[in-house]
């Protein structure tokens, strides 16, 4: 009587290849399966950090409610022009940078947001921290010149060092920072390590404190705040005319 051997070098490549399939189509379903369900989320989360940044916290249950509660108007600017847009905030930002780099205008999202009736102008920033991307929102109060709140986030930065630019104590700090100097020159807000006002009662200074032992984030903060403000300062200033 002859016995199938199971040892057999074709055997073990069958078996090894209905593996992959079987795995790799289970993936394949769940993937799937779960893409809405993800995109979704990135969508909540995205609402969520934009509501931040002018003080306004909420969870993922509400999140949609009152980003539409908060936030009137959704734009995107080509140049100097803005059109209309209720998906602006959908908008990749890092893709719109890379497409910069090869020439292509870039879209940039506006968010006009409205909170205690007054106006507030909401964009997004991002850049490089020590190890990974950084972003975050900047918001904007009426005026265009001073900063109503902000919102961080990273990808990789040192936990307790970089990573603490997620934090309360980090981004309040930016409230009521001017991004003009008095003779009406764009500064951006500087992260300094020899700030002369620790605490932070000057916020025509154009600087707010470094976090300790962060000094390569805080640098990629203030070059992400630089660069990123000043793609909105030529639209901001046809809305003064």
């Amino acid at each position: 009587m002859s016995t199938k051997r199971t040892d057999s070098n074709s055997y073990t490549i069958i078996f090894s290849v209905i593996l992959v399939v079987v795995v790799g189509s289970l993936l394949a379903f769940f993937a799937s399966a779960t893409k809405e369900m993800r995109v979704n989320n990135d969508k909540v989360k995205t609402q969520m950090d934009i509501l931040s940044s002018m003080g306004i916290e909420s969870d993922r249950s509400n999140a949609t409610e009152t980003f539409n509660q908060y936030i009137k108007q959704q734009y995107v600017i080509e140049g100097t022009t803005a059109t209309e847009n209720s998906e602006a905030y959908l908008i990749d930002v890092k893709k719109e940078q890379d497409a910069a780099k090869q020439g292509k205008v870039q879209r940039l999202p506006l968010f006009i947001g409205e909170k205690d009736g007054e106006k507030i102008y909401i964009f997004p920033v991002r850049g490089n921290g020590l190890w990974d991307a950084i972003w975050g929102y900047i918001a904007l109060n009426d005026d265009l010149k001073s900063i109503n709140g902000v919102f961080f986030d990273h990808k990789g930065e040192t936990p307790g060092l970089g990573a603490n630019i997620t934090e309360s104590f980090f981004k309040d700090d930016f409230k009521g920072e001017m991004i003009f100097d008095a003779s009406g020159n764009y500064k951006s807000v500087e992260i300094s390590k020899s700030n002369g006002d620790p605490n932070n009662t000057d916020k025509t200074d154009n600087q707010v404190d470094a976090i300790s032992g962060a000094t390569i984030t805080g640098n990629g903060v203030a070059a992400m705040l630089k660069s990123g403000i000043k793609l909105y300062l030529p639209y901001f200033e046809t809305l003064k005319k």
